[in-house]
């Protein structure tokens, strides 16, 4: 029985891999790529496992392309305080506040639902997108399901398509992972190579020599 579920994921897995936007992903990287040359700042918000993608993908950001890149999720002194103190539906709106997000930065989502104030699911999100349209922002995603309200107002968001309903999580939370590792490495933002990458290279070179 074990056998016949990973089988099954794995070929979803496959699927969803054979049937994502690539120009859409090629879109978010040429806006990227715009930031990068404009000096812009990126904000990525996310809850649950998304804010851990969150907090890879800053890393990802930051050391290999050398994008200014942030996340409210890493600042756990922050997010309590204001989730404390003013509740959890505002905390990421404020940080945008707080942080002088302005239009020359880019507000980037990972959700699994995109977030929907009429089902009061992820309604941060939903208030993060509001406050950096508000701010003249464009908005970046990568969700799953139907894309909810970030899908609804972002600018470049691509949706994980949903091959199993009952993996809908599991996937999107996979994919965003799968995709912003392929924008961050993609030549056009790459500054830096990766280490074993690099190794690799510098060893084949002096072997060569």
């Amino acid at each position: 029985m074990s056998l016949e579920y990973l089988g099954g994921y794995f070929d979803e897995a496959a699927e969803i891999a054979r049937t994502l936007d690539r120009r859409l992903i090629d879109q978010m990287v040429v806006r990227l790529a715009r930031l990068q040359a404009a000096g812009g700042r990126l904000f990525l918000c996310g809850v649950g496992g998304s804010a851990g993608n969150c907090s890879h993908a800053v890393n990802d950001f930051r050391k290999l392309d050398g994008i200014e890149a942030y996340s409210p999720v890493d600042n756990v002194s922050e997010l309590t305080a204001r989730t404390n103190d003013d509740g959890w539906d505002t905390v990421f709106a404020s940080w945008l506040s707080t942080s002088r997000a302005s239009e020359r930065d880019v507000l980037f989502v990972l959700s699994v639902g995109g977030g929907s104030r009429e089902h009061g699911i992820s309604v941060n999100i939903v208030n993060a997108v509001d406050e950096a349209k508000r701010r003249g922002m464009d908005v970046l995603g990568i969700v799953g399901r139907d894309g909810g309200y970030t899908k609804q107002r972002g600018d470049i968001v691509l949706v994980i398509p949903t091959v199993n309903p009952k993996n809908v999580t599991a996937h999107s939370e996979a994919f965003q992972a799968v995709v912003w590792h392929g924008i961050v490495c993609d030549p056009r933002l790459l500054k830096a190579g990766n280490k074993w990458e690099t190794t690799v290279q510098q060893d084949s070179e002096a072997k060569s020599k």
